[in-house]
């Protein structure tokens, strides 16, 4: 098995600005590094457990198979956040089937984002 010492989500933006403006700005991340300069300065935020790069540029927009799933402590008082902010919100909180409430909004480029909250009932916060 490879010892994971650290993970981070690499996105390659089409407008690396208006994703820094998105994920700093607008979803308030907090910033672990930033590297280079010009146009190719990259940003490092922390991401729970992990962490998020915007670096590089892409001609063309994500795969729609890419997917960011947040957990937060609240997720209506997220909804009330971001959309206080002017975040487009896809989804507001739903109670989904298996248990988690999640809403939905995308960044810039349309990479859907999953803002989710764990209920204290449900599994995922209890071990048999």
């Amino acid at each position: 098995m490879v010892h994971v010492l650290s993970s981070r989500i690499l996105l390659a933006p089409t407008d690396i600005e208006r994703s820094r403006a998105f994920y700093g700005r607008d979803l308030g991340l907090a910033v672990y590094r930033e590297f280079s300069t010009g146009s190719g300065r990259g940003t490092v935020y922390f991401l729970g457990g992990g962490f998020l790069e915007l670096s590089g540029r892409s001609d063309a927009p994500p795969s729609p198979a890419v997917r960011l799933w947040l957990q937060v402590a609240d997720v209506a008082a997220a909804h009330e956040e971001l959309s206080a902010r002017g975040v487009e919100v896809l989804r507001p909180p739903v109670r989904e089937p298996w248990g988690l409430i999640e809403m939905w909004i995308a960044d810039p480029d349309g990479t859907r984002i999953a803002v989710v909250e764990i209920p204290e009932d449900h599994p995922l916060r209890y071990r048999p």
